[in-house]
């Protein structure tokens, strides 16, 4: 499987990496119920696949992802990178909500909790889940930086953050990565921030790929309308009409691309973001093992520039679509 360099840093991730939302089981931003014992089959296929870094977060089921996935490394640590994040704490448990807080306490805090519950000395990226408070992410970068001193972390990194917020920490210590979402639906990265991470040396490694299941063409009206309410995209506006019926369309107008190439709208999907110079590698989640068996096989997938133009024709139909529902 194709690695490409982590910004700056001597990481070398693979082009596509498991992404642990869904795993987490339920809480306020959840997936649904999820069973752990996939959860770790699907782990540890990844792994054997050559995946070779996990994205987390301690807000995933609420401490639960980052419990999994120490279960499912537990003897495999050296053949896999750990990402986690810091920003998103919680009070009581059975409530499954989250709050932002950057306090250089809790900062510290959350970071021997994550150490814990992934069961490892080190984490390879440390990240800010969210710039909130904004007044507060100095405080939290410094607690960070000394903690990469002390040798838990080895490189941080930011999520859901701005120019200006990145070049706020950029004064305290060096920002090794950007999680923003990005996709075909999602593109506001394009703008400016992808340009500021490659002049800068910021690696880029997006959530949101697939954009929660809709691009994989496996979504459709009824799925929609069964979401639970422990389902954070039964809230989306993409998953409710009059949009969802938009998209649905054009996921079916990409399927004819996906065919002449001997690839799925999921391979599609994926591809198109990593087509882009300045994306590092994408988050791609899964919740069984013949998931993540499946979207692996779009790390190596190049897509042509006549591919990418009739996308591009597809995507501007889409927007006049959805500005006039």
């Amino acid at each position: 499987m194709q690695k490409r360099k982590l910004g700056f840093t001597d990481l070398e991730f693979t082009t596509v990496g498991l992404g642990t939302w869904a795993i987490g089981g339920p809480w306020e931003w959840g997936w649904g119920p999820q069973d752990d014992e996939a959860s770790i089959a699907t782990i540890q296929k990844a792994i054997d696949l050559g995946v070779n870094w996990l994205d987390t977060a301690p807000a995933y089921g609420l401490g639960h992802s980052e419990e999994v996935i120490g279960k499912a490394i537990k003897g495999r640590r050296d053949k896999v990178y750990i990402a986690t994040k810091c920003g998103l704490v919680w009070n009581d448990p059975s409530e499954r909500r989250v709050f932002n807080r950057l306090d250089a306490d809790s900062v510290r805090q959350e970071v021997e909790d994550s150490l814990r519950r992934l069961d490892v000395d080190v984490i390879d990226l440390y990240q800010i889940h969210w710039p909130n408070p904004d007044a507060k992410i100095e405080e939290a970068w410094g607690a960070i930086a000394d903690m990469i001193e002390t040798g838990k972390l080895r490189y941080a990194g930011v999520s859901n953050f701005n120019i200006t917020q990145i070049k706020r920490l950029q004064a305290i210590h060096p920002v090794a990565s950007l999680q923003p979402p990005y996709s075909m639906l999602v593109r506001g990265v394009e703008a400016e921030l992808l340009g500021f991470c490659q002049q800068n040396e910021i690696g880029v490694i997006p959530y949101g790929t697939m954009y929660y299941g809709l691009l994989t063409g496996k979504f459709n009206k009824q799925m929609a309308a069964d979401l639970p309410d422990d389902d954070h995209r039964s809230g989306k506006r993409d998953f409710q009409e009059p949009n969802l019926s938009v998209n649905l369309e054009f996921v079916e107008k990409l399927r004819p691309i996906a065919d002449r190439n001997d690839k799925s709208l999921a391979h599609l999907a994926i591809a198109w973001v990593l087509q882009r110079p300045e994306i590092t590698a994408a988050i791609v989640g899964a919740r069984r093992p013949d998931q993540i068996e499946e979207t692996v096989k779009a790390s190596d997938w190049q897509l042509s520039a006549e591919d990418v133009a009739e996308i591009e024709a597809l995507l501007a139909e889409r927007e006049e679509l959805i500005r006039g529902s």
